[in-house]
């Protein structure tokens, strides 16, 4: 079974720690979703994990399907399968959306293993479609002058085209109204397999109206302080945080810093 695996994982970000032993384990054909107060370390954790070099990794180990994660570049862990949907997608002027894409893609299936241009574009119009996505959007610059909905949503396109093992997702949420939610989450629940993990980072309980998890975690102080099902994240969403901290005897002093 596919299996992405994290053990007591440490990470700093200018010498400051954020992570602070954080352990999770996902299998494939599930969905799990972390939550929690701002400067918690969730989008840390999404960019140690796909290994972003301003994230130092001091301590831990991460496997995917027992191969070891940290000892990978990011281009390999991409390749090995894992994708990360990111909260502020980059632009990159000169590069077409469908030259990047199809680049991607490729890189993903290897040497000798290409897709043909043909089918690469009707894989691609098809999804697009799916996405509500204009198909000029296809021969602009990579999310150049791409409103905050449209990057979300080309985001989701990335990931349907590479099919990855892993997908992380960093408040794919922020920024999008009600409709564009429901295509994006739409992309999401489309992907869901038996051979495929989510890990969807998230504010809001809203997100998890579209996409059901099968758990909910809450993240502080740098690590996972409690884990439960979708009742979880309801229950957030209408008290808040506090009664956790209460629970756990948090205090904001003791509380972790994101980056």
């Amino acid at each position: 079974m596919t299996t992405l695996k994290i053990k007591d994982l440490r990470s700093r970000i200018e010498g400051k720690e954020i992570l602070k032993g954080l352990s999770l384990e996902i299998h494939g054909g599930e969905i799990h979703a972390i939550m929690g107060p701002n400067g918690t370390g969730k989008s840390t954790l999404a960019s140690a994990l796909m290994g972003h070099p301003k994230y130092e990794v001091t301590d831990g180990r991460v496997t995917l399907d027992d191969e070891d994660l940290l000892e990978m570049e990011v281009d390999e862990r991409a390749r090995a399968g894992l994708f990360l949907a990111m909260q502020y997608p980059s632009e990159i002027a000169g590069v077409t959306n469908s030259d990047f894409l199809r680049s991607a893609v490729n890189a993903r299936r290897g040497e000798g293993n290409e897709v043909s241009l043909i089918r690469f574009i009707r894989q691609m119009e098809s999804k697009m479609k799916g996405l509500e996505m204009n198909p000029e959007f296809s021969h602009r610059y990579l999310n150049e002058g791409f409103s905050g909905g449209e990057k979300k949503r080309n985001e989701i396109l990335q990931m349907m085209l590479l099919e990855p093992k892993f997908v992380i997702l960093d408040e794919v949420d922020s920024g999008l109204d009600i409709d564009a939610l429901r295509i994006v989450a739409n992309g999401v629940n489309e992907l869901r397999s038996p051979d495929r993990g989510f890990l969807i980072i998230t504010h809001y309980q809203r997100l998890l109206n579209y996409i059901t998890p099968d758990f909910v975690h809450v993240m502080m102080q740098g690590r996972i302080v409690k884990s439960g099902g979708p009742e979880l994240a309801h229950r957030l969403e209408a008290e808040g945080y506090d009664w956790v901290k209460e629970e756990l005897g948090i205090t904001d002093e003791t509380a972790g810093q994101d980056a």
